[in-house]
C-alpha cells in the first residue's frame, strides 16, 4: 500500500487523486515472471542498450585525429549523446506506460541499430554527433526497461530486482568505455560502432522473442500522456528532491570520465586508447553496489545510504586532484566516486517507483530526464574547464556539482524531519 499523490488515467485524461488515496500495488503477474534468467536478460539487454552512450568517450583523441579538428570539441559527441538521451526519455520512455512493452522496446532497439551503423559511416564530426544524437534517443530502451522489470518483481524483492538489473545496466556503460577502447586500438574507431550496430540487432531478436506479455495498456492520449509527467513533477516532492540529486550526481560522473580521457592522453600518463578504455572496469565496484544498494533500500535504510553516498563522494574528489600525478590515488579516486554516485542512484529510483506502481514509466522518464541534462551540462562544463585550467579546474568542476548534491540533501533531509516532528 502506498500513499501518495499519483496521476492514474480515466479515460482519456490524467486525473489526479488526492494525496489521502489508497493505492493498491501493481497487480501484474509478476509471481511467475521475473525468474533469475528473466532477471539476466533484462540486465543484459539494458547493458547493451546504455553502452552506445559511452563509446565515445575512450575515442575522443582518435576521432580528433581523424576528422582534423582539438580534442575539447570532440567532448561535444559526448553531449550529443546525452542529449539524444534526453529526448528520448522525453518522448519515448511515458509510452512504456501506454504500449505493449513486448513490441515497443526491439521496435525502439531496431531504430538504433540503423543510428549506430550511421555513425560507423560518419564523413564528418557533424554527421557522427547527429547520428550519435539519435543512437542516444534510442538507447532509452533501458529506462522502458527498468520500471517494467520492477512491475514484475514482487514487491519484497523490488529493490534487489531493480538493482541487479540496474547493475547489468552499470555494466554496459564500463565495460562499454573497455570494449571501445581496446578495439579501437586494434582496427579504428568505426569499428566500435559497426560492432554495437551487430549486438544491438542480435539483442531486438532476442527481446522481441522472450519478453513477456502484458494485458492491455491503458487507452489514452500521447500528449496527456507527456503532459501527466509534467504535473507528477509538480505534485511529488520526493520526485522533485530524488531528480534535482540525480542531476547533480550524474554532472559529476559525466565530469569525472570525461576528464579521464583527456587527462590520460598527456603527460605523465601518456595512454593510448585501449589503456584508457581498461579504467572503466574501475567502476565494476559501482555496478555490483548497485545490487547491494538495492538490498538495501528494501531494509529501509534510503536516508543512510544517500547521505553517506554523498559524502563518499565530495571526498573522491580529493582523491581525483591528487590523481593528477600519482596513478593509486586516481584508479582509488575513480573507484571510490562511481561506488558513491551509483549506490545513491538506486536510492533515488526505489524511492520514484514506490510513488505510484501504475505510473513507474512516466516516473522515471521524469526522473532520469533530469539525470541525464545533469550529465548533459557535465559533460559540456568539462569540456570548458578543461580548455580553461586543465585537470585541477576539471576536479575543482566535480566537487563544486558534489558539494551541490550534498546540501540539497541535507536541506531536504532536514525538512523531512521537521515535517515527522509536527505530524507527531
Amino acid at each position: 500500500m502506498i500513499h501518495g499523490f499519483v496521476t492514474p488515467f480515466h479515460g482519456d485524461l490524467p486525473i489526479p487523486i488526492r494525496r489521502e488515496t489508497v493505492i493498491s500495488p501493481t497487480s501484474e503477474h509478476h509471481h511467475a515472471v521475473m525468474n533469475p534468467g528473466r532477471v539476466l536478460l533484462f540486465a543484459l539487454a539494458c547493458g547493451l542498450s546504455v553502452a552506445n552512450l559511452y563509446y565515445a568517450q575512450p575515442l575522443l583523441p582518435q576521432i580528433a585525429v581523424s576528422f582534423g579538428v582539438k580534442i575539447g570539441q570532440t567532448a561535444n559527441i559526448v553531449t550529443a549523446a546525452q542529449i539524444g538521451y534526453i529526448l528520448g526519455l522525453a518522448l519515448l520512455v511515458p509510452l512504456g506506460d501506454m504500449l505493449v512493452r513486448r513490441r515497443l522496446i526491439p521496435g525502439v532497439i531496431g531504430v538504433a541499430v540503423v543510428a549506430l551503423v550511421a555513425a560507423a559511416a560518419a564523413p564528418n564530426l557533424l554527421m557522427l554527433e547527429l547520428a550519435v544524437v539519435l543512437a542516444g534517443t534510442c538507447s532509452v530502451a533501458a529506462q522502458i526497461l527498468v520500471p517494467f522489470a520492477a512491475s514484475l518483481a514482487e514487491p519484497q524483492r523490488q529493490g534487489r530486482v531493480v538493482g541487479t538489473v540496474m547493475s547489468g545496466l552499470l555494466l554496459g556503460i564500463l565495460l562499454a568505455r573497455s570494449f571501445s577502447g581496446i578495439v579501437a586500438q586494434a582496427a579504428g574507431w568505426r569499428t566500435v560502432y559497426a560492432g554495437a550496430a551487430g549486438a544491438m540487432a542480435l539483442l531486438g531478436v532476442l527481446l522481441a522473442f522472450n519478453l513477456p506479455n502484458e494485458k492491455d495498456r491503458p487507452s489514452v492520449r500521447y500528449r496527456d500522456l507527456l503532459a501527466s509527467v509534467i504535473h507528477l513533477v509538480r505534485a511529488e516532492p520526493v520526485l522533485q528532491v530524488r531528480s534535482i540529486l540525480g542531476a547533480l550526481i550524474f554532472a559529476t560522473f559525466s565530469v569525472i570520465w570525461t576528464g579521464l580521457s583527456f587527462l590520460l592522453t598527456g603527460p605523465p600518463y601518456e595512454f593510448g586508447s585501449a589503456t584508457i578504455g581498461l579504467f572503466g572496469l574501475l567502476g565494476v565496484a559501482g555496478a555490483l553496489a548497485a545490487t547491494f544498494s538495492g538490498h538495501l533500500a528494501d531494509r529501509g535504510w534510503e536516508r543512510h545510504v544517500t547521505g553517506g553516498g554523498l559524502v563518499l563522494l565530495l571526498a573522491s574528489t580529493g582523491l581525483l586532484a591528487v590523481g593528477s600525478h600519482r596513478l593509486w590515488a586516481l584508479m582509488a579516486g575513480v573507484v571510490l566516486g562511481d561506488l558513491a554516485i551509483q549506490s545513491v542512484h538506486i536510492q533515488n529510483q526505489h524511492l520514484i517507483f514506490a510513488i505510484d506502481p501504475a505510473a513507474r514509466s512516466r516516473l522515471n522518464t521524469a526522473y532520469m530526464v533530469f539525470y541525464f541534462i545533469g550529465g548533459a551540462i557535465g559533460s559540456a562544463s568539462c569540456g570548458l574547464a578543461w580548455s580553461l585550467g586543465g585537470w585541477s579546474t576539471v576536479v575543482i568542476l566535480m566537487a563544486f556539482y558534489a558539494t551541490s548534491a550534498l546540501v540539497v540533501w541535507i536541506a531536504s533531509d532536514a525538512v523531512h524531519r521537521r515535517q515527522r516532528h509536527f505530524s507527531r
